[in-house]
């Protein structure tokens, strides 16, 4: 697991964080200043430092510069131009650089996130930064929990930045950085850019594509590599050209379920077979989640409940076991290209605006939403119109559990009282409108791009890989790969209702055709369908729910219901609600005791 913290702002901080670093028993690299100082270790070697003058850089990561050629290069150019120095950095990285002389400086995070940073001021003041939440509760920081971080739980089943479950804790976006210079403020160094001219010529786009995926895998394919392969597109063209660029049979691990349409496996076997693979799989059973539950709640920070978490675990564990050290995954292929189907159906209801403001408002909404739209024949009209009328982004969340299912239902009168239940929104829009996109598509892959990859995503595959031991890296976000996608005029990557058009058409001499017209499918796990057939997952599951039951905070009712009728008339649907709320229990039980 990487690991980084560190202060700036003064001797009394920098003291107390020194203090931490005697107490460890890990190795530390260090660099310190009269005002400031930041340490970092990893298992990969991957740690740069570099002092210009009065100036210091630490980078964890892959950044793109090998050597100390990175942090050397981002200690000069902080010298001169500040933050935006950082706008010069390429690949996967956290860090920080600062003045040795007055602890003046900034911590930052790479252009996805790929690892999480965390920050706060200490009851001393000051800048203080980690990759890990418990050192500041080990200097004095507050445990108390964030009641909307809760409720935001809930609905997104993972807490989106730059908030965190705890009061006074905030977590880095992509492309941001926390500044201390005097008083600490987070900023923006880059920003994700779209060109929506329409211009583009297919077959150089395509050459430009092919030659990117080989140089972005080229980048991380050293050493003892591996590749997730689900047998999607994704995973399958990083498999691909894992072996073109190694000139090897590509180490490929896959995981499969004994539960009919959650096995992948042959899909997997297919994309395997067509590049030579050595294919290493495992099937994930009942006993498995039991024992991963109390693990994986334990690896992360704050409460995450995306359940393919489990299949990710195992799969990187198989890795590890077969002396891989490095796994790469298919992650941001559909937030870049547009891969989800959601991007095709709110294009559907986006039509709806181009009808002139007069006739909805004036005709069809007053028959529809009246007595004609009750009649026969007129229900999928009035729906249609329905939800069309929701404005962007909150439309996306029509089927929402926690909405659909009503607050008021779930959660105790007590508990909804502290937070604002538009929040959800709030987060969403600003995400929405974070870039330069005016396409109803791009706003969408922007959104996704900053909470679908780095607040879940990117979170379950890096918590994971460091849980079982393997480091991860993520070729199709390499950030010329982004910059491209970015380029890619938006009919190109939705053409009509037609998901990834480009990147499939450019791919279908490269991928085999089975894999380009599977349905998607991805991680899923048979935890619904398994509970109520499984003993010890049945316990584990109604131990848990029953200590939830204590906090107040879910109504009681709900849980009965879960347990009784729900789980076993929708296993899949509510199966959902109770792999999360049976997480954010197990998050209780092993943080908050701590």
């Amino acid at each position: 697991m990487i690991e980084l913290f560190g202060y700036l702002g003064g001797t009394e901080g920098r003291t107390a964080m020194k203090g931490l670093l005697s107490e460890s028993s890990t190795e530390y690299q260090l660099l310190e200043g009269e005002y400031g100082m930041v340490a970092a270790c990893s298992p990969f070697d991957n740690v740069q430092i570099a002092c210009e003058g009065d100036t210091a850089a630490l980078l964890v990561g892959r950044p793109r510069e090998t050597g100390q050629r990175a942090a050397t290069g981002l200690a000069q150019a902080f010298s001169r131009e500040g933050e935006k120095a950082l706008g010069h950095l390429h690949g996967s990285y956290v860090g920080a650089v600062f003045n040795l002389s007055s602890g003046q400086g900034c911590a930052f995070v790479d252009r996805v996130a790929s690892w999480p940073l965390y920050y706060t001021t200490l009851p001393w003041g000051g800048l203080a930064f980690s990759t890990r939440m418990d050192v500041f509760h080990r200097l004095g920081v507050t445990r108390k929990i964030r009641p909307q971080a809760l409720y935001d739980y809930l609905y997104f089943h993972v807490i989106p930045g730059p908030q965190t479950i705890y009061e006074g804790i905030r977590s880095l976006r992509p492309g941001r950085t926390a500044m201390y210079l005097g008083q600490v403020e987070e900023r923006r160094y880059w920003q994700l850019t779209y060109q929506e001219d329409g211009a583009g010529d297919f077959a150089d786009l395509k050459q430009e594509l092919l030659g990117l995926l080989e140089t972005s895998v080229a980048h991380v394919a050293d050493g003892r590599v591996g590749a997730f392969l689900s047998g999607g597109t994704d995973s399958s063209t990083v498999t691909g050209m894992l072996g073109k660029v190694s000139g090897q049979a590509p180490q490929t691990y896959s995981i499969g379920f004994d539960e009919p349409g959650y096995d992948e496996l042959g899909f997997a076997r297919t994309s395997g077979k067509c590049f030579g693979a050595k294919m290493h799989e495992y099937r994930v059973t009942p006993e498995d989640i039991v024992d991963a539950i109390p693990r994986i709640a334990r690896a992360y920070e704050q409460p995450f409940g995306n359940s393919s978490a489990v299949p990710t675990y195992f799969c990187a564990r198989m890795a590890a076991e077969t002396g891989v050290h490095r796994l790469l995954a298919g992650d941001g292929g559909d937030e870049l290209f547009a891969g989800n189907t959601r991007y095709a159906k709110q294009r559907i209801f986006h039509t709806y605006s181009h009808v002139p403001e007069g006739l909805r408002r004036g005709l069809v909404e007053p028959l529809l939403m009246g007595p004609l739209g009750l009649l026969p024949g007129f229900g999928k009209l009035r729906s249609y119109v329905s939800q069309a009328k929701i404005p962007m982004p909150e439309r996306m969340e029509t089927y929402n559990l926690l909405g659909r299912l009503g607050s008021e239902s779930v959660l105790s009168e007590d508990f909804l009282s502290q937070i604002d239940q538009r929040h959800p929104f709030q987060v969403l829009s600003a995400a929405y409108e974070d870039s330069n996109a005016e396409s109803l598509l791009n706003r969408m892959l922007t959104l996704d791009y900053q909470v679908t990859l780095a607040d879940n995503d990117l979170q379950k595959v890096g918590r994971m890989c460091a849980l079982a031991g393997v480091e991860v890296a993520y070729p199709l976000l390499d950030d010329e790969m982004v910059a491209f996608a970015a380029r890619v005029p938006p009919g190109m990557k939705l053409k009509g209702n037609k998901l990834r058009w480009f990147f499939k058409t450019a791919l279908s001499d490269f991928l085999p055709q089975e894999v380009l017209t599977k349905k998607k499918q991805g991680f899923g796990l048979p935890f619904g369908p398994w509970l109520h057939r499984h003993s010890g997952l049945s316990e584990l599951v109604g131990d848990s729910l029953s200590d939830l039951r204590k906090r107040k905070l879910v109504r009681g009712e709900l849980i009965d219901r879960l347990s009784n009728e729900l789980v076993s008339g929708h296993p899949s649907y509510y199966g959902t609600l109770v792999w999360v709320l049976v997480m954010l229990e197990q998050w209780f039980s092993m943080h908050q005791r701590e």
